[in-house]
């Protein structure tokens, strides 16, 4: 949830397809301005996301702001939100604070966090006048997994990450390149899809925001710490998700040694945390970052097939123009492993790119 720089247009600017819905809201908002102390007159859009939730910003009599989730309850669950903010505020984290909720509604009051996000600070042409920023993620990052416990978030297992690696041959391979994987292909994805599994699920579980990425971190605002946003699909899971996510951006690509410094960064604060002890992560950094081009690999397969059906289903074209940032991560983490060379052929082909050759590590 991205926050555009307030202009105070009337609340007739937010706009509703549903009028029942938009009674529903007005008499909630009505009882909850009292409440609150907030001006309904200055509502506003703020901003929304690839879900069906959207975020309205109204002023507070007392000066500042809050945002409202408008989240239809038949096709959003408000319900992991909640609880899950409520754990990064015992974490410690600068995430949200549920004021009110109208939990048959789908209405509720949060405190704002600003409207700058990181991503809106950074830099993309100097990657160390950034440093700051991905360090104070990384803060961010080991304090939320610090405070991990299991049994309290839905497991990433098994079934959650196939379910995932589904969406590219079902979204991006059938609907939107036309290909249709049959004997040898499906094999092919089979057998790298089921070590894909393997290899992540080796990792040592901790909570994972599954989204950890600059445009869901917002600047300090009222807070020295940066905010943490779209936190909603939470789950206990590998480690290296959120680094991975962090920094192989869906909207953004830094040269590789921004990429290793940073997540260089990250391990020595994990690794003092006691995050690290696994295995010989604690002493070997490569072991520890082959995990995460393995974890890397499988959010990229996901989330190219969710941006194939964000266009192709629910009519947001932007989103299937980053695809092609997301085959290139999948070819870089393809061509870096033996295992993976199949797999590299068959998406080679699809896409009608030319194998890669030279990449600073080799083949592993």
């Amino acid at each position: 949830m991205s926050h555009p720089t307030p202009s105070s247009p009337a609340a007739a600017d937010v706009i509703w397809t549903d009028p029942v819905r938009q009674a529903a809201f007005t008499i909630w908002l009505v009882d909850t301005a009292t409440q609150h102390g907030l001006l309904p007159n200055t509502l506003r859009i703020a901003s929304a996301d690839a879900s069906f939730r959207r975020y309205l910003r109204v002023d507070a009599v007392q000066g500042g702001s809050r945002i409202i989730m408008d989240a239809p309850p038949d096709k959003e669950n408000s319900e992991p939100f909640v609880r899950i903010a409520a754990l990064m505020k015992a974490a410690g984290l600068n995430a949200p604070e549920v004021l009110d909720w109208q939990q048959t509604q789908g209405f509720m009051l949060l405190s704002d966090l600003g409207d700058a996000t990181m991503m809106s600070a950074i830099d993309p042409e100097r990657p160390q006048v950034n440093h700051g920023l991905y360090m104070q993620a990384v803060d961010a990052l080991v304090q939320w997994q610090l405070a991990s416990r299991p049994g309290v978030l839905p497991p990433y297992d098994a079934a959650l990450l196939n379910r995932e690696l589904s969406l590219f041959p079902d979204w991006y391979l059938a609907q939107h390149r036309g290909v249709q994987l049959q004997g040898a292909q499906r094999e092919v994805f089979d057998k790298a899809f089921a070590l894909i599994v393997q290899r992540n699920l080796a990792a040592p579980p901790v909570y994972v925001h599954r989204d950890f990425m600059p445009r869901n971190l917002m600047m300090p605002y009222q807070s020295e710490q940066l905010g943490v946003l779209d936190f909603q699909d939470a789950v206990y899971g590998p480690i290296t998700y959120d680094i991975a996510s962090l920094m192989r951006d869906a909207f953004l690509t830094w040269d590789e040694d921004f990429v290793l410094d940073i997540t260089i960064r990250y391990w020595e604060k994990a690794r003092k945390a006691g995050l690290m002890d696994f295995e010989d992560w604690h002493s070997d950094f490569g072991a520890f970052y082959r995990a995460v081009e393995w974890m890397g690999l499988q959010r990229h397969l996901k989330v190219a097939g969710i941006f194939a059906r964000l266009t192709l289903r629910d009519g947001k074209p932007k989103y299937l123009a980053d695809a092609p940032r997301f085959i290139q991560y999948i070819r870089k983490a393809c061509d870096r492993y033996r295992e993976l060379g199949p797999l590299l052929k068959l998406i080679d082909e699809i896409e009608g790119t030319t194998p890669q050759v030279g990449f600073a590590y080799g083949r592993m």
